[in-house]
């Protein structure tokens, strides 16, 4: 029997996420193959007038061949995957594995090829500037025992979050939006945090639905130099295979003077990638209704309801501050009561405590108003 909710789902990437239109084409990438989503993202294209193109990958077959990674290789790969994107008008990127550790082994060296190679000239350079972009986990065995849920607990919950009304969503933004791009300093509060930074002149996003699903967050970029104060991060961050705990970041006139973590040598050689992966390149508010806790999957963990992420690394040039790196590593902080609290202040005036919005102009953006 097909699942109407994977139909939902369906629809609302072709015709919301990524509006594709007749005679446009979209390219369905999957890792891990979930035939029933990638079967139904077809025939939505076709039902749009679109030309679906569809490409699969799998985590284990993509980690031999990082193992193995020479830089001319994985330029020719590159190369042809530009070639294909670059005919693109849309893409769904579709992320499913069984195991989120796959890559944990793979050196330091092999990720940074793949990252300067495809990462770069295929997505950073193509997909992410020129096409209609979405993208999205699927639910599985794996994501339910990160969720700390049984499977099928997990995926109703995976069907509401992704499934949302991200339209009225969208319209609950346009007040956070407005406010940040009229604010010059921020300020953050909270157990282990006390971070400034000025985000003036840098334009505020809303993200709801039409780049990642889950979705659910507003984001800018603070000014490079700005950031001063220390941050300490209560979610565990996964990157290149390992999960960080317990990080705390100093920053000094934007840069990153000290990273500690359960890691700290790790980590601090993870910064050490490039000049711009100790400054920072996002800042963003989370608020999707349904996402309460973290499951060390940054698609879900950053639009927690109640949370921020503040982002060692690239910017995005939608909310441009100038900083380049190989990395952009969204590490997020909650700050609802059940994880100790906190606030945020624009121009010294408190607009969240504790994880809900304060001032009447962004009251539809808490959880009971979105649901």
């Amino acid at each position: 029997m097909k699942d109407p909710r994977i139909e939902k789902l369906a629809k609302n990437l072709i015709n919301y996420s990524v509006q594709l239109q007749k005679g446009e084409k979209v390219l369905i990438e999957n890792f891990g193959l979930q035939r029933e989503l990638v079967t139904a993202l077809v025939k939505e294209a076709y039902a749009a007038g679109g030309y679906p193109f569809v490409l699969l990958k799998d985590h284990q077959v993509d980690r031999s061949l990082l193992l193995g990674a020479q830089e001319e290789q994985f330029n020719m790969m590159a190369e042809f995957e530009a070639n294909v994107m670059g005919k693109m008008d849309a893409y769904i990127g579709l992320r499913a594995g069984d195991n989120i550790n796959e890559h944990a082994d793979v050196p330091d060296d092999k990720m940074k090829i793949h990252g300067s190679t495809i990462g770069k000239k295929v997505h950073r350079e193509i997909r992410v500037p020129k096409t209609k972009w979405v993208v999205l986990r699927y639910p599985n065995s794996s994501m339910a025992q990160l969720a700390k849920m049984s499977t099928e607990a997990f995926e109703d919950f995976y069907f509401d979050v992704c499934n949302l009304d991200y339209g009225k969503m969208d319209q609950a933004m346009d007040n956070l939006v407005v406010l940040m791009n009229n604010t010059d300093k921020v300020r953050i509060t909270g157990t282990g945090t006390d971070l400034s930074f000025s985000i003036k002149d840098i334009p505020a996003i809303k993200c709801s639905g039409q780049m990642n699903i889950p979705d659910g967050e507003v984001y800018t970029a603070p000014v490079r130099d700005s950031v001063n104060g220390v941050i300490t991060y209560n979610t565990p961050s996964p990157y290149h295979g390992f999960t960080f705990e317990n990080v705390k970041l100093t920053f000094k006139d934007g840069k990153i003077v000290e990273a500690e973590a359960n890691d700290s040598e790790r980590i601090n050689k993870i910064f050490d990638t490039d000049e711009g992966a100790r400054y920072v390149g996002e800042f963003a508010i989370g608020v999707n209704p349904f996402i309460l806790h973290p499951m060390q999957d940054i698609l879900f963990d950053e639009k927690i309801d109640g949370s921020f992420h503040f982002t060692p690394g690239q910017c995005y040039d939608e909310a441009y501050n100038g900083n380049k790196s190989n990395i952009h590593w969204d590490m997020v902080n909650i700050q609802r009561p059940d994880y100790g609290g906190g606030e945020i202040y624009f121009d010294d005036v408190l607009i969240r405590k504790d994880g809900r919005f304060v001032i009447p102009e962004l009251e539809a953006l808490n959880p009971e108003n979105l649901k």
